[in-house]
């Protein structure tokens, strides 16, 4: 049976609508030797599986990792030319591989086995995965990669659901670590490998909040916001102990080390999983408190203006999805936690 069939058209609960799991990295490289933030989002539902590949006035393009669900064969490497939009007579060209791709588990993104890059007038500019070798064979791109850099990641963006336990992975200065997130019973826990980290009672009156926690070592700012998970408007009438307080949504919880990174901006699927959350939310006659969407672009969330404020002495606003927190080797990870039946 498929549920895309008979599940309600406006609710987030279809499978076949709402991704497993979301990834949106940022980072920032070099595009025909010019300055970019390349946006790569990381899309895997029940039917499909692809990655959408972004950069803005420049090109955007998805590739489908692995077509379906009942497919025998996974994809072949592949490449692309592509015309910049800034610039038509400037081409670009893209390469990839996910034939053997190694995945953890729920994850969209692959562990290992891959590659992703991107050459200008023969010269490989952004490259990512563990296969260079194979790339370069079969490119003819040999004698340029030894002047490749590795692109720098500036912020990570996650969408997991679950019910009470959420898992994301980052790396923080170079080194990966797992970050867990569980809330029940009025209580939150966020866990770094294992290790239980912060504990925030009562959260019904503390839905809102930030402290200094340690990853690996480095000072972390923590930043939660949970409102949405509580089904009454008025959070005061809501009870720490009382499972049937939460409600269906997302809580929003940022990692912030040093000035913070760059917000990636929402486009392709994850785009329109916040359009989906917001028109089910206004038409369940809920009050959105996490994401504001204006005509065109989901644009930042309370929290993360919360989050940009703090890192800068409240200088600066949330004005654009996609900004600058720092140029000091700042860097976010953003989870949007998603509450399921």
């Amino acid at each position: 049976m498929i549920p895309a069939c008979f599940s309600p058209p406006n609710t987030l609960s279809s499978s076949s609508q709402v991704p497993q799991n979301l990834i949106t990295c940022i980072y920032q490289t070099q595009l025909c030797d010019s300055p970019t933030y390349l946006t790569l989002t990381w899309s895997k539902t029940l039917f499909s599986h692809s990655l959408t590949i972004y950069a803005t006035d420049s090109f955007s393009i998805s590739i489908s990792l692995h077509p379906s669900t009942f497919s025998f064969f996974r994809n072949r490497p592949g490449s692309k030319s592509i015309y910049l939009t800034r610039d038509r007579y400037q081409k670009i060209k893209l390469y990839w591989d996910f034939t053997r791709a190694k995945f953890t588990r729920n994850s969209a993104e692959p562990e290992s086995c891959f590659y992703v890059a991107i050459s200008c007038n023969d010269k490989l500019e952004f490259f990512l995965g563990d296969l260079l070798d194979e790339l370069t064979r079969r490119s003819g791109l040999v004698t340029i990669t030894r002047q490749l850099r590795e692109p720098t990641l500036l912020s990570r963006r996650e969408h997991v659901f679950g019910r009470r336990n959420y898992v994301s992975r980052a790396k923080f200065l170079g080194t990966k670590h797992e970050i867990g997130i569980e809330c029940s019973g009025g209580v939150l826990k966020v866990k770094v490998d294992g290790e239980v980290s912060l504990v925030v009672k009562r959260l019904a009156w503390k839905f809102r909040g930030n402290e200094k926690i340690y990853v690996g070592g480095t000072e972390v700012e923590f930043f939660w916001d949970v409102f949405n998970w509580f089904n009454d408007n008025d959070t005061h009438n809501c009870h720490d102990n009382s499972s049937t307080a939460y409600r269906n949504g997302h809580g929003v919880f940022v990692f912030q080390v040093g000035d913070g990174g760059v917000w990636p901006e929402m486009v392709g699927p994850e785009k329109r999983l916040m359009r989906k959350s917001m028109s089910s939310s206004l038409g369940s006659g809920a009050m959105p408190s996490m994401i504001q969407l204006p005509p065109s672009t989901p644009s930042c969330s309370s929290v993360l203006q919360w989050a940009e404020e703090s890192s800068d002495g409240g200088r600066s606003s949330c004005s654009s999805s996609t900004r600058s927190c720092g140029s000091n080797g700042g860097f976010s990870l953003l989870v949007y936690a998603w509450r399921k039946d």
